[in-house]
């Protein structure tokens, strides 16, 4: 497998203008991100099992995401930080294998502990993985942004769908050591990672050597840039706590609540991460046509009326209502990370990071405490108070227009 531009110069990584969008590189790029998000939503997804074979509390099952999503959210910046300055094409390829070594040893883990230490290099794999692969999308958008970033994204929402599936389909008729027939995914990604690896090589070598944007553009202040950020990062923390909700606890809810069994609650679960796959696909392309402030606004704030009733609903509602808050919520991530690069053009890779990692961390904490509070009250509690979330939307009001 090859990739080739269309021009013939190399120009400056996230060069907006000059070269044609590389569809083939993204779609590679998301197809990757698939089968890497699947191998990560299958640690959720199998809680119940693991629950039920290690006898955990809330608390602990809260721990399993917490491990996971702390690896994943304190590498992610310092590695897109160092990749600005040194791009390495051939983490990728090495971020999926230490994926397969987590996966691997979730199969086989006897041990709470070692559960935890599976979890820590599912969520490795994906620190070294993300950063770098989002660079890449944006080096091959050709100017779209916002496309090239929910292209490469709706690969992970779909294989977050996926997950969840695979475990009613394959693990929980088999039991644990099933997941180990799944190492074929982080496999495949491997092979896929390393034709990526050798096109963005080439392009490295290719490339002026210190080929950096020439100014921002967008004629903002420091200040302006820092309150900016702060506020996306406001948002982030809105969005991601209420999606840790739903990726950790929302089987058992259905469980609990509807006395749904394990397979059919899992089912739910894909409904829901399918819809957030569909809005991540559109949210990107929209954001690039009628403004990224308006999509991540009209995300977060425009969600809210949906989770006020949630708690509330029967269960044909709850499912519908899933759908709707899957997809009207993940419409702003892609919105919001292009929005961050753009502030930051010369630190594609650092905001790839940051934001990736916070989503890991954020989500990470949140389902920790989630966990620690419905062990305290109860799940439908948790669904009563996070569903004000969304009211943080508010602050992207005071976000700058012009970008």
């Amino acid at each position: 497998m090859s990739f080739n531009s269309k021009v013939g110069a190399p120009q400056p990584f996230g060069a907006a203008t000059g070269e044609a969008t590389l569809f083939a590189v993204l779609v590679t790029l998301s197809v990757s991100h698939l089968l890497n998000d699947t191998v990560q939503s299958l640690l959720p997804a199998v809680y119940p099992i693991l629950k039920t074979s290690f006898r955990l509390s809330f608390s602990q099952v809260g721990l399993i995401t917490l491990a996971f999503q702390l690896t994943g959210s304190l590498l992610q910046p310092m590695i897109g930080l160092y990749t600005d300055r040194n791009p390495k094409p051939y983490s990728l390829p090495f971020g999926m294998g230490v994926t397969l070594c987590g996966l691997v040893l979730l199969a086989f883990a006897g041990h709470f502990y070692t559960v935890l230490i599976a979890a820590a290099l599912i969520g490795v794999g994906s620190s070294v993985f993300h950063p770098e692969s989002s660079r890449v999308a944006r080096l091959a958008s050709g100017g779209q942004h916002g496309l090239a970033q929910s292209l490469f994204q709706v690969g992970g929402n779909t294989g977050a769908a996926i997950g969840p599936l695979l475990a009613a389909l394959v693990i929980v008729p088999f039991g644990q050591r099933a997941i180990a027939w799944l190492a074929l995914l982080p496999l495949m990604g491997i092979f896929l990672l390393a034709n990526i690896s050798r096109w963005y090589a080439a392009r490295i070598a290719a490339a002026p050597k210190r080929a950096r944007p020439v100014g921002a553009g967008h004629g903002l202040t420091r200040r302006h840039i820092a309150a900016s950020v702060a506020i996306l990062l406001a948002l982030m923390f809105s969005k991601f706590v209420y999606l840790a909700s739903f990726n950790s606890y929302y089987t058992f809810y259905l469980i609990q609540k509807f006395h749904l069994p394990v397979q059919t609650a899992q089912i739910c679960l894909f409904v829901f991460l399918g819809a957030s796959a569909l809005g991540t696909f559109f949210g990107g392309p929209i954001g690039d046509r009628i403004g990224r402030r308006y999509v991540i606004w009209g995300s977060i704030l425009g969600v809210l009326p949906f989770t006020l009733a949630l708690p509330y609903a029967n269960l044909p509602t709850t499912i519908a209502l899933s759908f709707i808050i899957g997809f009207v919520l993940s419409s702003a991530f892609a919105a919001i990370v292009v929005y961050a690069q753009e502030l930051l053009p010369e630190r594609v890779g650092a905001v790839a990071g940051l934001f990736f990692g916070l989503a890991f961390g954020i989500a990470g904490l949140g389902a920790a405490l989630l966990g620690v509070l419905a062990d305290a009250t109860s799940i439908t509690f948790v669904y009563q108070l996070t569903a004000f979330l969304p009211l943080i939307g508010i602050l992207a009001y005071f976000l700058p227009r012009n970008l």
